[in-house]
């Protein structure tokens, strides 16, 4: 077992506060939006076995089967198939959304074809995986997720009674639900910018005004102004997880974080489409095509089992689990035989004879056993097998 030293991504949409809240340490004045536990080569966790600091990249590259098993190696490849993270929100998150494994890998070997940069700003496949996730909340959080019933967001937008959003009201009555989203996103992301910021500052007007429903589309005006991605965000669902609910996000599904502290568990892969509230690279066609124009209600979770409560979801690539460990009782003893990743949320508990505070995790290999005990709350990160 490895404690791991983890990396913070200082991303602009980051909260100030949470994660030095989370870690007990002062903040530096700068967003700290994400820790990343895993594996992923843009922020590999590091560890020292006695030899030296190196990367868990670095750590399985040298013994896959040894670190995650076979039956993980043959199921997954030689890589951690999950990237863990902490993730802060302080301001909201692009809209996105991402890709399915198969649109992942010819998108990635497109891109590789045409000589684009990794590292690109234009670049939108990253890796060749797709990037199904799912965040648990640490505190109350709040995000936008799925399209909402056509005839819904319709009279959320007539709402506004902004009368240069009323074509688009019209789009939304008019068709079949799936045409009418894919029709009423199309017109919006192509429609001329000057038109639509001046429509957006209307309907933000409209918003502050009216409140209730219409308060966190106010919000989004505040830290986008003028951005088209704001009228795209009233087609989405308004979530609120309270701590310990949790959002499940397949291929497809647009969405966007808004406020709160959660834990994030995802494959490995950074590969995103946008669709506004960024000023990053928006590819409206690659977006359109990747996009899945299903209404339908979030997939929302709660853990389910004694011991170990387990948030089921349908992939293979990560297992999210949680424990509550109570004082006085009986240690709690983790299966081997695949790679996991174990994170302290809460309390002074151990893993195996390790101490974890709040914000560490440590990294257990395939062979290795461990049990959990003392007090505290500890998220496991696994694979299905």
């Amino acid at each position: 077992m490895d404690r791991l030293t983890n990396t913070i991504r200082p991303y602009a949409w980051g909260s100030t506060t949470a994660i030095p809240a989370l870690l007990g340490t002062e903040p530096t004045g700068e967003p700290q939006a994400e820790l990343w536990m895993g594996a992923h080569p843009g922020a590999p966790s590091r560890l020292d076995r006695g030899a030296g600091e190196t990367t868990l990249t670095d750590v399985i590259a040298a013994d896959p089967e040894r670190e995650l098993g076979a039956a993980a190696v043959a199921k997954f490849g030689p890589r951690l198939p999950f990237l863990f993270k902490i993730l802060a929100a302080g301001a909201p998150l692009s809209l996105q959304v991402h890709p399915d494994l198969e649109q992942a890998r010819a998108g990635y070997a497109e891109e590789e074809r045409r000589g684009i940069p990794i590292d690109a700003a234009h670049r939108n496949y990253k890796d060749p995986n797709h990037k199904p996730e799912v965040l648990c909340a640490l505190t109350p959080f709040e995000g936008l997720c799925g399209f909402r019933p056509p005839l819904e967001a319709a009279r959320l937008l007539d709402g506004l009674q902004v009368n240069s959003l009323k074509p688009y009201v019209d789009l939304l009555r008019a068709h079949p639900e799936e045409a009418a989203l894919r029709e009423m996103l199309t017109a919006v992301l192509t429609a001329d910018r000057a038109e639509m910021a001046h429509s957006v500052a209307e309907a933000a007007a409209a918003a502050e005004r009216l409140a209730g429903p219409y308060t966190p589309y106010a919000t989004l005006v505040h830290h986008h102004p003028g951005d088209p991605g704001v009228i795209a965000a009233m087609l989405l669902n308004h979530v609120r997880l309270q701590p310990g609910e949790a959002l499940f996000l397949g291929a497809g599904v647009p969405h966007a974080y808004l406020d709160g502290l959660g834990v994030e568990l995802l494959s490995n892969s950074d590969n995103v489409l946008r669709a506004g509230l960024t000023p990053k690279h928006v590819d409206v066609p690659e977006l359109l095509r990747i996009v899945r124009f299903e209404p339908g209600d979030p997939a929302l979770l709660r853990p389910e089992g004694n011991g170990e409560e387990v948030y089921e979801t349908p992939i293979d690539e990560f297992r999210l689990s949680r424990f509550t460990l109570a004082p006085g009782a009986a240690p709690s003893t983790l299966p081997s035989g695949a790679p996991q990743i174990l994170l302290c949320t809460a309390g002074r508990p151990k893993a195996g004879e390790l101490t974890l505070a709040p914000g560490e995790s440590v990294f257990v290999p395939a062979g290795e056993q461990t049990e959990l005990s003392g007090t505290g709350t500890v998220y496991r990160a696994t694979v299905v097998l």
